[in-house]
């Protein structure tokens, strides 16, 4: 008979902390910080990243790709057609409207964002080929996030990074960081282009409404409205004096370190009819998906959007009637362009609200860690 397994006493048994599955078992007299040890060993070596997320598109397809203090960003774009006429000049306009360091209301950070294109033109002219974009980093300081390395910054994406990778992306916020929008940017110049060639399509956005100053809805004709009128003032709100009231709303948070948010407004005038499907890949859903993924985007709305739950059926619905040149077309645009998730030949707005900056240098009331008014994203 074999002899009988001993068995510790039933107050050593109790006493056993057991950790995750396949680590084992330390007992609870066990020093912290081997347990710690031991726990962030294991949770990282399981840690598992199965989809990437880095591409965005069914026919024109982005992949982005470049980190915040990496050695560049960009983007490879596929599904082009050919001969479309495009040099790097076409993308550094839009590029040099979203660099840093143009205003004081925007990110201190200098970069110059000089854009090459290292495949997929030739003479000019796309091939039909992916045309991979390359936006080096030239302003690169890691000493200004030390800080980062002893605590997550609060509202900033380090906490979650760390959740998911088991790495922290110390510098800048890593893919997390705004500079990943510079690849968005650069494929955004060629889409547009090849809207406005194919299609006569117009994409405009400006600021509606920063903080407590709300833009009204009817300041702004989106018939008319040009992209003059938007760079016209450095906040980008297309009317004079709602811009100045946004600029002194920025101004007086801005000067004692701390930030704010708002809304953008985007249009497009002459969108084709037939753009989108009616049940998952319906237009406001692909639009809201790319919004949403913008960094520090909280909220998205097509049409009425939320202010459509006051009013009745009979006071929102779009009446149809038929134009002089025979087209069917609503006499008001509540559905913001787009009615069963398909493009109706009106124009197209939505708007995406942003939450305030989370890089600021107010430390939280209730916050004992140090605050990082020199970090810049």
């Amino acid at each position: 008979m074999a002899a009988p397994v001993s068995q510790p006493p039933v107050s050593a048994r109790a006493s056993t902390r057991f950790l995750p599955r396949g680590i084992g078992a330390l007992p609870e007299s066990a020093p912290t910080s081997l347990r710690l040890s031991v726990g962030r060993r294991r949770r990282a070596a399981s840690l598992e990243v199965k989809a990437s997320g880095n591409v965005f598109g069914n026919y024109f397809q982005v992949a982005t790709y470049g980190e915040s203090h990496g050695g560049g960003v960009g983007c490879v774009i596929s599904g082009c057609p050919p001969r479309i006429p495009l040099t790097e000049a076409d993308m550094q306009v839009e590029l040099d409207r979203r660099r840093p360091g143009q205003s004081r209301i925007t990110t201190p950070r200098k970069e110059t964002d000089t854009c090459k294109i290292l495949s997929g033109t030739h003479d000019g002219m796309t091939t039909g080929t992916p045309i991979h974009v390359f936006v080096p980093n030239t302003d690169q300081r890691g000493g200004d996030y030390s800080e980062m390395s002893k605590a997550y910054r609060p509202s900033h994406a380090d906490a979650t990074y760390d959740f998911k990778y088991g790495v922290r992306a110390v510098q800048g916020g890593g893919r997390s960081s705004a500079r990943e929008t510079i690849g968005r940017v650069a494929a955004g110049a060629l889409a547009k282009k090849i809207l406005k060639l194919k299609s006569g399509v117009e994409i405009l956005a400006f600021v509606s409404k920063v903080h407590q100053v709300v833009l009204p809805e009817d300041a702004v004709d989106y018939e008319t409205v040009t992209l003059e009128h938007i760079e016209s003032n450095i906040v980008r709100c297309p009317d004079p004096e709602y811009a100045e009231k946004m600029i002194a709303a920025i101004d007086t948070v801005r000067v004692r370190g701390d930030s704010i948010g708002g809304v953008v407004t985007c249009i497009a005038r002459n969108v084709p009819r037939g753009l989108g499907s009616p049940v998952f890949d319906k237009l406001e859903a692909e639009l809201a998906k790319a919004m949403l993924s913008l960094p520090a985007s909280k909220g998205f709305e097509i049409g009425s959007g939320f202010a459509g739950t006051d009013f009745t059926g009979s006071e929102h619905n779009d009446e149809f009637y038929m134009d002089e040149a025979g087209n069917v077309r609503t006499r008001t645009n509540r559905s913001g362009g787009v009615q069963g998730g398909i493009s109706n030949g009106e124009i197209i707005y939505f708007k995406v609200a942003f939450k305030p900056t989370a890089t600021i240098g107010v430390r939280h009331p209730s916050s004992k860690l140090p605050f990082f008014a020199s970090l810049k994203c």
